[in-house]
């Protein structure tokens, strides 16, 4: 530092100017601190364009050669944490390439021969995200695995369902965990869908309009894996719509994850007792040795919103931006990663979590006994015997009450009770009233009844071999 405030550091981009960069300034624009989470994919991506350098006669093959071998000391070097990545050299590629031409000398400075850093970073975000949503695919898979699991051993489970958080209807236990299997089944045809725009490449570019060299764009997707490349290079080095598709896509597994887990919360309460956590994704009480508290689903139903803020976060940046490049885009990043590592860890945390579950089925059933949610079932009835619902929804409505006003439920009136409120009433209701009769009355394709949900269970477990396929395909 030649004087406060000022560095004497030389920028690879130095040249045009006649000031050494203010140390504020180089503080606040670096993106080192950060984006060094694309040294792999700054340097794959390096690898394929030198190799097409020299396919296409643009650099020499010696130079290539020497280039190539220089990249991967880098790495090497990276991956066993020795190399210190620089502040004053800004960002991720400037770092690599300034270590690049440490190792091999000036012939370092030709890899960026047809290419910028615009095309560049497009390209790494690219790779990365496109490694991770076939990651969250499986553990997506690996979570429906667990749910699907904990439903084929309680297909025999009747609980309340719930609607307004109050007692509505009994349902199988099984039939509300593979609501869930729906849930992340979207959740993963989405990421599946955002991969095809994902595995495009914007390498080729350049800053924003292309490059004066003969390059083979196409040759360079083929070496990376990309299924075609930008057509418009404005497009290629603005675009970051594929980060917004993940952010929010990302967003509704967390919207899926939230709700599962204030279920969780209420289920392991005392209150509900429906399910119990294994003790292995739970903590206790600092000063209450009788607690055992669900962090888990907390954590997750809390990280929640961060998730939401990184999709609004990138929204907001990009709306009013002019075509093509802008600094601004370098927000694109840390709310990518932070969303990154967030799902992973809750992805990686929900699977063991429910299959290691414990259902309390004698708890849900004694639930079920004790409320009024069979009601429904006893207007059916009437109606079967001619009542017009509305009528037979007012007599439904004075009986409950009247089971209320009399400490009673619905199983355990008279006939002679019964027929206080309509004649049509007879020895059958009682056969209607029961929890099984309940569930399995519901026998519509997407039912509650105990073969539709085992017919469920079969058809996600046929989506799942298609979508282990398609895991394996792009792992």
């Amino acid at each position: 530092m030649s004087e406060r405030g000022v560095l004497t550091v030389s920028k690879l981009w130095g040249g045009r100017f006649t000031k050494q960069t203010n140390h504020l300034v180089e503080e606040y624009t670096a993106s080192i601190n950060f984006d060094k989470a694309l040294a792999e994919e700054d340097i794959q991506g390096s690898l394929a364009h030198v190799t097409m350098l020299g396919k296409c006669g643009i650099l020499p093959a010696e130079d290539v050669e020497t280039i190539k071998e220089g990249l991967i000391t880098v790495l090497h070097k990276i991956r066993a944490g020795e190399v210190e990545f620089s502040v004053s050299d800004e960002d991720i590629h400037m770092n690599i390439e300034k270590n690049l031409i440490d190792t091999i000398g000036p012939v370092g400075g030709k890899l960026h021969t047809g290419r910028s850093r615009n095309d560049q970073v497009a390209t790494d975000m690219h790779l990365y995200l496109r490694e991770r949503v076939v990651g969250f695919v499986g553990m997506l898979h690996s979570l429906q695995e667990a749910l699907i699991g904990q439903a084929k051993d309680n297909l025999d489970t009747i609980v309340p369902g719930y609607t307004h958080l109050q007692r509505a209807q009994p349902i199988l236990f099984a039939h509300h965990l593979m609501a869930y299997v729906s849930m992340f089944q979207r959740d993963a045809e989405r990421l599946m869908d955002s991969y095809k725009r994902i595995n495009m490449l914007p390498l080729g570019a350049g800053a924003l309009a292309g490059t004066t060299f003969p390059i083979d764009r196409h040759f360079v997707a083929e070496q990376l894996g990309f299924d075609g490349v930008y057509e418009n290079s404005l497009d290629a080095v603005s675009d970051r719509d594929f980060i917004v598709e993940f952010l929010a896509a990302a967003s509704l597994i967390m919207t899926h994850l939230s709700r599962l887990s204030e279920e969780l919360v209420l289920w392991s309460s005392t209150e509900f007792g429906f399910v119990e956590l294994d003790d292995a994704f739970c903590t206790g009480s600092s000063i209450m040795p009788q607690k055992k508290n669900p962090d888990v689903p907390e954590l997750v139903r809390g990280k929640t919103g961060r998730v939401y803020g990184n999709l609004i976060g990138l929204l907001t940046v990009l709306k009013s931006l002019p075509l093509a490049y802008n600094k601004d885009m370098q927000e694109d990043k840390e709310g990518m990663f932070d969303t990154v590592a967030t799902l992973e860890g809750a992805l990686q945390l929900f699977a063991p979590m429910i299959a290691t579950m414990t259902v309390n089925k004698d708890r849900m059933r004694q639930a079920v006994n004790q409320d009024f949610s069979n009601a429904t079932d006893i207007a059916d009835f009437l109606v079967g015997e001619g009542l017009p619902f509305r009528q037979a929804h007012e007599v439904i409505g004075k009986t409950v009450l009247y089971c209320i006003q009399n400490g009673k439920y619905l199983l355990d009136l008279t006939i002679d009770e019964f027929r206080q409120f309509s004649p049509l009433f007879d020895e059958r209701i009682y056969d209607v009233l029961q929890p099984e009769a309940v569930v399995n009355a519901r026998n519509v394709y997407g039912g509650t009844a105990s073969n539709q949900v085992a017919e469920a269970i079969g058809r996600s477990e046929k989506v799942h071999e298609i979508t282990e396929q398609w895991i394996t395909n792009r792992g």
